[in-house]
């Protein structure tokens, strides 16, 4: 079964409208977790950049010239998941004319680049942009259930022990207020 037109035009609109896309690939023989990329959708397909310096990661997704991807789209007004279809990936040559046309559109849409007037050359030389082109295959089945995951391991933390003299400071700004 191929794609139809209508699954064309609502991969083509909701990839349009949306800022980011989450995209999932497999390294190696293991898969890896969906990542939300911000893209632009440029002649039939979604655009990315990354692998350098202050730019998105790509390469631990497993995205590699000729593999393969899956590429979901939520709705922008209420943020949901709105279509899934499955992605043929294209890795642009640096100064090639469609590597020139990607980049002149991610350029307008890279938010706090450090280098903006330069911005292409660096992403030429210690970048990757990629072409994530719709296959023929049909769009994916929207599940029923949650498909939420577990947070990525990480240093980072914002949960620690509450301090010992904070409910005593709590309570008495509570009592103060009480007699207002």
């Amino acid at each position: 079964m191929t794609q139809t037109p209508l699954d064309r035009a609502l991969i083509e609109e909701a990839a349009k409208k949306s800022a980011l896309v989450w995209v999932r690939g497999a390294a190696g023989a293991q898969a890896v977790a969906d990542r939300a990329l911000w893209h632009v959708w440029h002649e039939g397909a979604v655009c990315l950049v990354g692998d350098g310096p202050g730019e998105q990661p790509l390469s631990d997704l497993g995205l590699v010239d000729g593999g393969a991807a899956t590429v979901t789209v939520r709705s922008k007004d209420k943020g949901g998941r709105l279509v899934t279809w499955p992605a043929r990936v294209a890795e642009l040559a640096p100064g090639g004319e469609a590597w020139t046309a990607a980049v002149d559109e991610l350029k307008g849409k890279r938010l706090n680049a450090p280098d903006t007037e330069r911005i292409a050359e660096r992403w030429a030389r210690e970048c990757r942009v990629l072409r994530l082109e719709p296959a023929s295959a049909p769009v994916e089945e929207l599940p029923s259930g949650s498909l939420a995951a577990p947070p990525p391991p990480s240093p980072a933390t914002t949960r620690r022990p509450m301090p010992a003299g904070l409910p005593k400071l709590l309570a008495r700004r509570g009592r103060a207020r009480k007699g207002r």
